[in-house]
């Protein structure tokens, strides 16, 4: 679900100069680009922080400038949330924005005019900040879709068309980035390097995986943490097992007492504790498969939990025979653990004495 959500948005590919913040785009060849084994397609970026209105309200954003390419390459038709995903239509330029971001305004996309009015606050580029100034190029522009990712792509971003962008920060040839898709037989990290050979030192080449690091290892070491959390209650709840046993043992003293008499050694007294232990944890185990694999699929295909601020959507769940059979595995594990050794110290302890 992260690396879903992470990666749709962000391309597999980052292209940004290695210097500064923008670079000149003619210092890179594009059709010699285009021709680099394993890129699908790309699009030109220029990104900046930028100041929203709308009537009494203001909010910062991250002003994103695109290529249309970018539209089919983060599947944005699947995000929308209102109106469409267009950036041109009838010589009109349109812009798209987080659907978090469009409700901190208190705008809305109406079905009648299909768009939305903000006013742009950019950064003028070379502007001198003194007394009287205005350091902000001020502009009108419709939005025409709203769109739902993840948090911070809902609650930060607005796209415009790259040309819009640049014309409104005097950019001229001037681009921050460039976002490359791979094609799916492909290894962005083989297409990483291609490209870092390919421009040299001047560029830095990231991965989406390089670019969210951190978020993508903590939720692969996600699935460890919990791992151990569960080991250690599975270690508590062996207690249970231990206790009961235990309980067991005293209660059917006089039983004992009675095989013994009939002639049943000590390794047969523990046999029954012993498969009596792991019958009562094969049980929980069952019960425990059974019910929590129901409460799985009742989630995955009723999608009775939704998570916060996302346009409807459930929170994910995936069933694996993995990660059954790794449950029942440690379960088993300690089970056997839990009823042999209580077991084996109280016929050892308590055997003579019964006897006598």
């Amino acid at each position: 679900m992260v690396e879903k959500l992470y990666s749709e948005f962000d391309s597999d590919i980052t292209i940004r100069s290695s210097k500064g913040k923008t670079f000149n785009e003619n210092q890179i060849n594009f059709k010699q680009l285009e021709k680099i084994e394993g890129i699908e397609r790309f699009s030109k970026a220029v990104e900046e922080v930028v100041v929203l209105k709308h009537e009494k309200k203001w909010v910062n954003a991250h002003l994103i400038g695109i290529d249309s390419t970018f539209l089919t390459m983060s599947e944005m038709d699947k995000h929308i949330v209102d109106g469409i995903a267009m950036l041109k239509e009838n010589g009109e330029e349109f812009g798209i924005i987080g659907a978090t971001l469009l409700d901190n305004l208190g705008g809305y996309i109406p079905e009648k005019m299909g768009y939305e009015s903000l006013l742009f606050y950019i950064p003028k580029r070379n502007a001198k900040v003194r007394l009287g100034s205005n350091p902000f190029t001020t502009q009108t522009i419709k939005i025409a879709g709203r769109i739902n990712y993840n948090r911070e792509v809902n609650s930060d971003i607005v796209v415009l068309p790259l040309h819009l962008a640049k014309e409104l920060l005097e950019y001229q040839n001037d681009i921050t980035a460039i976002y490359v898709q791979v094609n799916s037989n492909e290894s962005n990290d083989d297409v990483k390097e291609r490209l870092q050979d390919f421009l040299g030192k001047d560029f830095e080449v990231k991965t989406n995986y390089e670019k969210n690091e951190l978020i993508y290892k903590t939720s692969k070491s996600e699935k460890i943490i919990v791992l151990f959390i569960l080991i250690f209650i599975f270690i508590l709840a062996a207690f249970n097992l231990v206790a009961s046993l235990t309980m067991l043992f005293i209660e059917k003293m006089d039983n004992i007492k009675t095989m013994i008499s009939y002639g049943a050694n000590k390794k047969l007294i523990f046999r029954i504790f012993y498969y009596e232990g792991l019958m009562i944890s094969l049980k929980g185990i069952l019960w425990g498969l059974v019910i929590g694999y129901a409460i799985c699929s009742v989630q995955i295909f009723g999608h009775l939990l939704l998570m916060p601020n996302s346009g409807g959507e459930p929170f994910p769940m995936n069933i694996t025979l993995l990660d059954a059979f790794l449950i029942i595995g440690l379960v088993t594990i300690l089970s056997i653990i839990a009823s042999y050794l209580p077991v084996k110290y109280l016929i050892q302890k308590n055997f003579e004495k019964i006897i006598f």
